[in-house]
């Protein structure tokens, strides 16, 4: 035990340097442009499958199947190419790849952009929520803006975040087990958030019930979100600094058509205390009063704590992996033993 527990906690260090590159990057400079956004050029290869199709059920299950696996051979092939030219590329270059995959600066960004607008200029705030929601803005009040741009956060928090970050973990976790004292574990890490992302970009790009074309991609996200969505909800409880804010959110997370997408957007209604809406649709929390700018701004300041708790929890279960990895493997793979 003395011995396998500081060698596997250091064969766990890249996977921990690609995560802090990635965080860092998010939090010092903006997300690539769209022309070299990894997640825009994902959407340019999913454009040809989003038309009507003759057949659309096996189209789409291919396009489910193949294109984020696509997008995981891609990122992980890189990040295994670039350590097989020169190992101390690994980590830069991991970390680099994961950035636009678990970033959270711009989410939060729009919303508080959104935020600040309802107050001064709601017309503006209107064209602005485009980047958040699909629904129908314009005869919005301010507070229904505001519900809007909240449910979307925390939403987004586990689609666009809390998934792909548990996707790199994932991987790397796998690549630890076979092989830790090599790329592995970073490229199958960038790979499986690659594959999460790609899933869910699918998702919203082809999962209208008026595209049957996208209802594997939609059934595959369902099930792929599941347990980041309510790990996400958990972060935002654990943020928010009452665990209990879970078992109220509970009797409101059902209320969404979506399985998952009411359990972070619930919590984030029970743990603010507001009111959180979609007319015509779900009222969380429907006996509090709908969101203020004050509320709002404290919304986008918790998904940001919340993002931090699961970057923590993400470190955590790969110190943990580290640890209780055997040692004869370690020192066989890394080549002191034959």
């Amino acid at each position: 035990m003395s011995l396998s527990a500081p060698l596997g906690v250091a064969v766990v260090f890249p996977a921990l340097a690609a995560l802090a590159i990635a965080v860092a990057l998010d939090l010092a400079v903006a997300e690539p442009p769209g022309r070299v956004h990894p997640v825009a050029l994902f959407g340019s290869v999913v454009e040809p499958v989003d038309r009507s199709w003759s057949r659309p059920r096996p189209v789409g299950v291919a396009a489910a199947v193949g294109l984020p696996l696509l997008a995981a051979v891609v990122g992980g092939g890189a990040v295994w190419a670039a350590a097989a030219v020169l190992p101390v590329l690994g980590v830069p270059v991991a970390g680099a790849l994961l950035f636009p995959l678990v970033s959270l600066r711009m989410l939060r960004e729009v919303t508080a952009e959104v935020v600040a607008l309802t107050g001064s200029d709601p017309e503006a705030a209107r064209e602005s929520i485009r980047a958040l929601v699909g629904r129908d803005a314009t005869d919005l009040s301010p507070a229904a803006l505001r519900s809007a741009a909240v449910e979307s956060a925390a939403e987004n928090l586990a689609d666009g975040f809390v998934a792909p970050l548990a996707g790199f973990a994932g991987g790397a976790t796998v690549g630890l087990a076979v092989a830790p004292a090599s790329a592995l574990p970073l490229a199958a890490g960038v790979a499986g958030a690659a594959w999460v992302k790609a899933v869910n970009t699918l998702d919203s790009m082809l999962g209208y019930r008026s595209k049957p074309v996208g209802r594997a991609s939609a059934r595959l996200d369902d099930a792929v979100m599941y347990l980041p969505a309510r790990a996400a909800a958990a972060c935002l409880a654990i943020a928010a600094g009452s665990v209990g804010t879970l078992s109220r959110a509970r009797s409101w997370a059902r209320e969404p058509g979506s399985p998952n997408s009411g359990w972070p957007m619930a919590t984030a209604a029970a743990a603010l205390d507001v009111r959180l809406a979609k007319p015509g649709h779900y009222a969380l929390n429907p006996a509090a009063a709908s969101p203020s700018v004050a509320d709002a701004e404290r919304a986008v300041r918790l998904v940001g704590v919340a993002g931090g708790v699961a970057v923590a929890g993400a470190t955590g279960w790969l110190l943990a992996v580290g640890w209780l990895l055997p040692s004869d493997g370690l020192l066989s793979s890394a080549g002191v033993v034959g």
